[in-house]
């Protein structure tokens, strides 16, 4: 039996609800569980901070003996393996949920298809599929990590109409008005990391925080910085005890300088060497992706920007754009691509725009070549 259009409505809330623990559960995935019973919500639970408890497990907890002969609804498949928890396969069965309606399979081998094998096993309908759309797009870090090793990257332009990013002698602030930069700081509450290259942490010198009253999120804040330049005095460097803060530097970086940051609590992750003494950001990706990360967000510079499109590694683009022009003597947005003909064009797929203020901020997928799950 299909998914009925109680369930499917209260799926969506289920995604609504997992989505509040994005940038807070890394390497896991968020996943929301509301558990069913005679047409009414008797439960409804996410995955905690650090990645546990599971959402089933909440849920289940919270719905105690209600849960038998109920439904749950699911925003992903529930795992089938033992780690630090027991599987929330066998959870659901034992509580005796008679239905499991979910979203997409999950894609760790530990799992992939296992979890939906063993309710059914158990005696439980299942039925997947519901809203998957919106359970990729809301997994894409989670997925993207275990299908390619590295976390998702949303890629993060605040521009002009014009695709400029500050004028020709530097200045930025600002080019887009207040209702952009809060929702710019909600991405980062929602990204376990905030990337920049060295260019913008020694121009701009930023904070990378998610400065909004009440939220709590403290993203790792990452600058590429082959060199090792980033001032101790910056402010990264300077909160480095209070915010992680990580260098991604290449084997020509200074000891002397890396001995510096690290006294102040900077860590320093060493990555292979790319083109013209810069980062291989493939394997910078990579490296991330085996420290736990899932979701990363990158807010420049232009350098920075261009390497990762050229290597197709962007897999969203964060288009804010304020009503304004700057002319080609400003500062672009990305530098150079290397493109000399259409069929080589960066193409990208809109999923979203809205206003924001006086602003746009228009959501973009990037083609399949750039890995998409």
């Amino acid at each position: 039996m299909p998914a009925t259009p109680f369930e499917q409505a209260t799926m969506r809330a289920a995604l609504g609800l997992a989505r509040r623990g994005l940038g807070r559960v890394a390497p896991n995935p968020s996943v929301a569980c509301i558990i069913l019973k005679d047409g009414r919500v008797v439960a409804r639970g996410r995955t905690g901070e650090g990645g546990r408890p599971h959402g089933e497990a909440v849920a289940l907890a919270q719905a105690g003996s209600e849960a038998r002969g109920a439904t749950a609804v699911v925003t992903l498949e529930p795992c089938a393996h033992h780690g630090k928890t027991p599987p929330c396969a066998d959870a659901l069965a034992t509580a005796g949920i008679a239905r499991v309606v979910s979203t997409i399979r999950d894609p760790d081998p530990r799992v992939a298809g296992q979890g939906f094998d063993r309710l059914r096993a158990a005696g439980i309908e299942v039925v997947e599929g519901v809203e998957a759309a919106a359970a990729v797009e809301l997994n894409l870090g989670f997925l993207t990590r275990a299908r390619l090793g590295r976390p998702a990257v949303t890629l993060k332009l605040a521009t002009t109409l014009d695709g400029r990013i500050a004028t020709r002698t530097g200045e930025s602030r600002w080019i887009t008005g207040e209702a952009a930069r809060r929702e710019a700081h909600a991405m980062r509450a929602e990204s376990d990391a905030v990337l920049v290259g060295s260019g913008t942490a020694a121009e701009d010198n930023p904070e990378l925080t998610c400065r909004i009253e009440g939220v709590s999120a403290r993203p790792v804040r990452i600058v590429a910085d082959s060199g090792a330049r980033l001032s101790p005095a910056s402010r990264l460097a300077r909160t480095a005890g209070d915010h992680p803060t990580w260098l991604l530097v290449g084997p020509a970086a200074s000891e002397e300088r890396l001995k510096a940051l690290q006294s102040v609590g900077v860590r320093a992750i060493s990555v292979a060497a790319g083109p013209n003494g810069g980062l291989d950001l493939a394997d910078a990706l990579r490296t991330l992706g085996g420290e736990g990360l899932t979701r990363l967000l990158v807010e420049g510079g232009g350098r920075l920007a261009a390497g990762l499109l050229s290597a197709r590694l962007v897999d969203r683009l964060a288009w804010f754009h304020a009503p304004a022009v700057l002319g080609s003597e400003a500062r672009p947005a990305v530098a150079e691509l290397g493109v000399e003909s259409l069929a080589e064009l960066l193409r990208f797929r809109q999923l979203s725009a809205r206003r924001l203020g006086d602003d746009r901020l228009t959501l973009l997928a990037a083609p399949e070549a750039a890995g998409k799950p």
